[in-house]
Formats: C-alpha cells, sequence, structure tokens
C-alpha cells in the first residue's frame, strides 16, 4: 500500500491550500532533525518534504488524488492513460524548508531565543509570524510539472533571493593622513559557500581601501558583495564610513584646519608673535599689534587640508587666539592697569 501524504502531514483529504501550507509548517518544525534528535526524524523530516511537494503542486496533487502513490510514481495520468508520466521525489528537505519560509532559514533563530527547546505539540503557526514568516507561503518558489518521458520527478526551484543590508565599518583616518592620501588594509571575516552549494565555510579576506587626499568625514567607500553567503541569499555589501581621529593640534573644519593658539593678557594688549604648526611638520609665524579681541582669527591661505573635488588645491589654516588671564595680581599690578586701563 502506497504512502498516504495527507495523513503524514496530518490533513484530511480535500484540504485547502492554506491547509496543506499550515499542516507542513507544523510537521517540518517537529521533525526537523536539529530539533528532532529521536532515531527516524530524518527519514519522517524527508516524507513530510515529499508529501508537501505532491499535496501542494496541484497536477500532482490531481495525479496522487487518482491514482495514489502507485499511479503517482509508476505511470498513472490525469487523463485516465497508463504511463503518461513518472514521479520521483529528488528535492532536498532542507532546501524545502528554507524556501518555504520566504528564502531564508528561520529555524535555528527561533530555536536558538527559546535556548534550542520548543514543546512538541506547540502551534508553530503564531511564533513564525513574529519573524514576518508566517503564512508566507514558498517565498518565491516554484514548481514545475513535466509530462511524457522525461518523468514528473523533474522537480525545479526558483529562489528569488534579497541582498541582505549593507554591513557598516567606521575607518578612523589622521589629519595627516587625509592631507597626503595613504591606503589602508581592512581584514573581514565572512562566510562563503562550500562546493555543495549548502553549507558555509569562514575565511579571512583583506579589503584595500585607498583614501584620497582631502576626503571629508562621512565619506563611504563600497565593496559589493562581501559579506556573506548563504544559499538562499545575496551578500551584503561591506561599507566604510571615513571618521577623523582626534588631533592633539587641530581641529577640522572641512578643508580648513583650526590652530588655537594660547596668548597671555599682557600679549592680547600689546601684541605678539606665534609660531603655528602645520600639517606637514613646519612652524609659521603669525604677528600681531593689534588688540587680540575675543573671538579674532587669522588665516593662512593654503595651509589646510586637499579639496576633494580638487586635490591640487588646498583649505587654509586658521588661527584662533585664546587668551590666558593670570590667577593673581600683586595689588601694584592692580595699581598700574588701573591707572593704564580705561575704565570703559
Amino acid at each position: 500500500m502506497g504512502k498516504d501524504y495527507y495523513e503524514i502531514l496530518g490533513i484530511k483529504k480535500g484540504a485547502s491550500e492554506d491547509d496543506i501550507k499550515k499542516a507542513y509548517r507544523k510537521q517540518a518544525l517537529r521533525y526537523h532533525p536539529d530539533k528532532n534528535k529521536s532515531p527516524g526524524a530524518e527519514e519522517k523530516f524527508k516524507e513530510v518534504a515529499e508529501a508537501y511537494d505532491v499535496l501542494s503542486d496541484p497536477k500532482k496533487k490531481d495525479v496522487y488524488d487518482r491514482y495514489g502513490e502507485e499511479g503517482l510514481k509508476g505511470g498513472g495520468s490525469a487523463g485516465g492513460g497508463p504511463g503518461s508520466f513518472s514521479y520521483s521525489f529528488q528535492g532536498d528537505p532542507h532546501v524545502i524548508f528554507s524556501e518555504f519560509f520566504g528564502g531564508r532559514n528561520p529555524f535555528e533563530q527561533f530555536f536558538g531565543a527559546r535556548n534550542g527547546g520548543m514543546d512538541e505539540d506547540m502551534d508553530t503557526d503564531d511564533p513564525f509570524a513574529r519573524f514576518g514568516m508566517g503564512g508566507g507561503g514558498m517565498g518565491g518558489f516554484s514548481r514545475s510539472f513535466s509530462s511524457g518521458m522525461g518523468g514528473m520527478g523533474s522537480h525545479s526551484s526558483v529562489v528569488k533571493k534579497q541582498q541582505d543590508p549593507a554591513v557598516v565599518h567606521d575607518l578612523r583616518v589622521t589629519l595627516e593622513e587625509v592631507l597626503s592620501g595613504c591606503t589602508k588594509k581592512m581584514k573581514i571575516s565572512r562566510k562563503r559557500l562550500n562546493p555543495d552549494g549548502r553549507t558555509t565555510r569562514t575565511e579571512d579576506k583583506i579589503l584595500e581601501v585607498q583614501i584620497k587626499k582631502g576626503w571629508k568625514e562621512g565619506t563611504k567607500i563600497t565593496f559589493p558583495k562581501e559579506g556573506d553567503e548563504t544559499p538562499t541569499n545575496i551578500p551584503a555589501d561591506v561599507v566604510f564610513v571615513l571618521k577623523d581621529k582626534p588631533h592633539p593640534v587641530f581641529k577640522r573644519d572641512g578643508s580648513d584646519i583650526i590652530y588655537t593658539a594660547k596668548i597671555s593678557l599682557r600679549d592680547a594688549l600689546c601684541g605678539c608673535t606665534v609660531n603655528a604648526p602645520t600639517l606637514d611638520g613646519r612652524s609659521l609665524p603669525v604677528s600681531t599689534t593689534d588688540i587680540v579681541q575675543p573671538g579674532m582669527k587669522r588665516r593662512i591661505s593654503g595651509e589646510g587640508l586637499p579639496y576633494p573635488k580638487r586635490p591640487d588645491r588646498r583649505g587654509d589654516l586658521i588661527v584662533e587666539y585664546e587668551v590666558k588671564f593670570p590667577e593673581r595680581l600683586s595689588q601694584s599690578a592692580r595699581d598700574t592697569i588701573g591707572q593704564v586701563l580705561p575704565r570703559s
């Protein structure tokens, strides 16, 4: 006596398409070998996949309903004639399971969140809805039915793969590196498919990032499809986002750099010369004979960072003054200042 696919899925003959899907979901989860370690679970998992493969295909289901498993596999036909096709299950139950849930296998994530356990009789419809998987059907999984000498068993699947979201990493650079440009070598670890097309391995790869002169903070460098690869996804792009490292001397303002010169109150009032450093290690004298007012700046043209779109030209070095007031004054100094400085 042939297999009763309806009994395998736990439904009655005449069940609707939705009932078949729900039954497959429940039975496949129950007998998945990652969860069910009992003897025979692997074989039962395969039987459930075969039952779903037949009953979810209208043409195969019609032949099965008319002639049973013997007719389906031994030469029945939807039109009543003998031997117009033959069916044998040649699909991978693990691939069918994965593709059923929208092209991604949620089993590991779901059971991992429950520390690997689930009640044997638990209704599995609602929990998977939390992952956006419930009632999703085959997620782009299609089948073709072929008749004639080729046989009904030519089962083809087309999975509409989606690309994973981009993997973003910060890439910190110094102002000196932005000034001259540089190459950064970044080591990433990602999953790659093995030749069997199902299992994966972890491998390392060195990505060379070319930092061009004058690139601004926030510049993105994208390496297409260098993320994890699985049987059911398009690998994510790996994206590096430029971030400035804090500099001990300068601050950055676009293509300009700012140097804060700390001067005494005496120098602020009487004039002074400060030696302003540059990014390439030189020192430039900056003199003023004026009284240094709050917020006063001096601009030295062409000593900043290269412009990203015109790296042959550079921004400016801006000297900002910070006046250091004395912590204490002698009485004689107070009297002298009081006599010299106007009250308003």
